[in-house]
């Protein structure tokens, strides 16, 4: 995939960077221009736009106007870049779904930073000579365009030590002036730490006749090397009483740390008692800093995070309208996406709306796990299996917590919601039905609760208790006959090879959770679906060897247990429609 591409002005050190607004999508990009610095909000391509010209859509420029200008608040946004290796990789994309839990405006991704080379040419490249007037000439406002500025001049124009000469700072000026002019909606500056310059930058950038707004780029200091680095690396200048507070803590890097963040507390709350209501955090892929000190100035509150959903929504613009999905996939977000990629239409409202579409082809694709998670599952269950009783125990230490990673699942640990019922969970699995999908009863919670709360502020959340699990044929025929006598229970139960029992109809689908909000109609976003199961169960089972099994050595006896569980045994769905005076686990006793 090309990049957009951000090249400073006439100099020959190039970054790169692509900005992501939440529910956007990466599609191939058209071409860059050397002598151009510039940021690529990335909206739609043409053909996207045509199939999607009724959905909602926001450019950044307009995300920040709502919120600053009209509704007065301060919104900040986050920059990251890729990492070298794949566990870097990983660990970027957990920390980046934390952090856009708090709702910035939007998030980007610069490749080249702090001096490195990003290899990424394009045969246009040298054929434009600006690229923001060549794009607006060709795609009208089509595109959100964001341009770097530099409050101390670009570092080209930096000589040695000291500072741009007048002339040098006021060129650079004139440039971006070009820039904007030729329809930039806005400015992201380089990282700076004398606040003052950034002022003087704005103002000058007024006198000039520059009117859009103009984002602070604040980079909090991690470490003292780190610090040292990028400062030099972009020429940038320290004042004196910062370099005189790290020099007697710079071998203590959690002071250096908590210094930063103090500092950066501080800078931003200078720059927003001027007025302005932007924020742009380099993160360097460090969650800590960026969020303390936004929590520093009042614009994030942990303890009140609020899903949207109870599951994680993409980021592609084509599904930012879904809202109902099978329960089975809840533990694997990863592998439901690939395998509904083709659909024309992602259910919203009822899971009827989507049209009975198929699900993709099961490949080795949805097996495939990052190092890091493979290397945790290599700790925690590549054990000496002896007989069907140690499966039992390594399913029930992680209901317990005692394990923090499962082969059925992409996510780390239990989520919030099923740890209310873990020790109920741990007893289950230690007579044998192997849980590795659950969720309590939830009776009118209040939707922004911590373990079972989503869907924002004011309304009240429900859900049927669920559980799935596998289990031999004997303890199934035992759970058969107790669900006679608990009408409010209804099952699923399906083996490998596609044999069935089950009291509900292929075509009943469940809905299983539930939300009441102000002037909405009731969103129901989580379903058990039998058509759905069908399909989730040719996964499920494939993960006893695929996900598990493979992980020991070729030969190993371990490996013939999970074959023969995954050969003999069914793979159920429980559901207990009874969320106000029901007992799943009632199911469960004397078996």
């Amino acid at each position: 995939m090309m990049a957009p591409k951000r090249v400073d002005d006439t100099h020959k050190k190039t970054n790169f960077k692509l900005v992501l607004p939440l529910h956007s999508i990466i599609a191939p990009f058209i071409g860059s221009d050397e002598g151009i610095n510039f940021i690529l909000i990335y909206e739609y391509t043409p053909a996207e736009r045509e199939r999607e010209r009724a959905r909602e859509r926001m450019k950044v420029i307009e995300k920040i106007r709502e919120a600053s200008e009209v509704e007065g608040k301060v919104v900040f946004s986050f920059e990251f870049f890729p990492p070298k290796t794949e566990d870097g990789i990983e660990n970027m994309l957990e920390r980046m779904d934390r952090m856009v839990s708090h709702n910035p405006s939007f998030c980007d991704i610069t490749w080249g930073a702090g001096g490195s080379t990003a290899d990424l040419t394009l045969d246009i490249s040298n054929k434009m000579q600006n690229m923001v007037k060549h794009m607006r000439a060709k795609y009208g406002d089509y595109f959100g365009i964001t341009v770097a500025g530099y409050p101390e001049a670009h570092p080209d124009m930096i000589q040695g030590e000291g500072r741009a000469t007048l002339e040098a700072y006021q060129n650079d000026l004139a440039y971006l002036k070009r820039k904007v002019d030729a329809g930039a909606d806005l400015i992201i500056t380089q990282l700076f730490y004398d606040t003052d310059v950034f002022l003087k930058f704005v103002n000058d950038c007024r006198q000039v006749g520059i009117t859009c707004p103009i984002v602070p780029g604040i980079m909090p200091i991690n470490n003292y090397r780190g610090f040292l680095r990028m400062t030099g690396f972009c020429k940038t200048r320290v004042p004196f009483d910062i370099m005189a507070a790290l020099e007697p803590i710079k071998d203590n890097e959690e002071a250096v740390k908590a210094y930063g963040i103090h500092l950066g507390t501080e800078m931003c709350k200078k720059i927003l008692a001027h007025g302005i209501k932007t924020l742009h955090l380099y993160t360097l892929n460090m969650e800590k800093s960026a969020l303390a000190i936004l929590k520093n100035l009042g614009l994030i509150d942990e303890s009140r995070i609020s899903r949207s959903l109870p599951w994680r929504r993409p980021t592609n613009i084509f599904r930012v309208k879904e809202d109902v999905r099978p329960i089975f996939w809840a533990n694997r977000p990863k592998s439901y996406i690939s395998r509904t990629l083709g659909w024309e239409q992602y259910p919203r409202g009822r899971w009827g709306d989507s049209g009975n579409p198929s699900y993709g082809a099961l490949t080795d694709h949805q097996f495939m796990r990052p190092r890091s998670r493979n290397k945790k599952l290599q700790e925690e269950w590549v054990v000496p299996l002896n007989s069907i009783e140690d499966i039992h125990e390594r399913f029930m230490n992680y209901c317990l917590g005692k394990l923090k990673s499962s082969p059925w699942s992409e996510l780390d640990g239990l989520q919030p919601e099923s740890k209310i019922i873990n020790e109920q969970l741990g007893q289950v699995n230690l007579k044998g039905f192997l849980t590795i999908n659950s969720q309590p009863a939830v009776n009118g919670e209040k939707s922004v609760s911590p373990s079972v709360g989503w869907g924002g502020p004011a309304g009240y959340v429900y859900q049927k208790a669920y559980l799935e699990f596998f289990c031999s044929k004997d303890k199934l025929n035992v759970l058969v006959e107790k669900c006679m006598t608990l009408p409010s229970l209804t099952y699923i139960a399906v083996n490998k090879e596609g044999k069935c029992v089950s009291n509900v109809g292929l075509n009943d689908v469940n809905a299983v959770t539930w939300g009441v909000f102000p002037a909405k109609e009731i969103i129901q976003p989580t379903v058990v679906d039998p058509a759905s199961f069908m399909v989730w169960k040719d996964e499920a089972f494939e993960i006893w060897t695929k996900g598990w099994g493979c992980l020991f050595p070729d030969g190993d006896p371990s490996s013939k247990i999970l074959q023969q569980v995954e050969c003999s045994y069914y793979l159920v769905s429980l559901v207990d429609n009874d969320y106000i005076h029901g007992d799943l686990f009632a199911a469960f006793k004397d078996i």
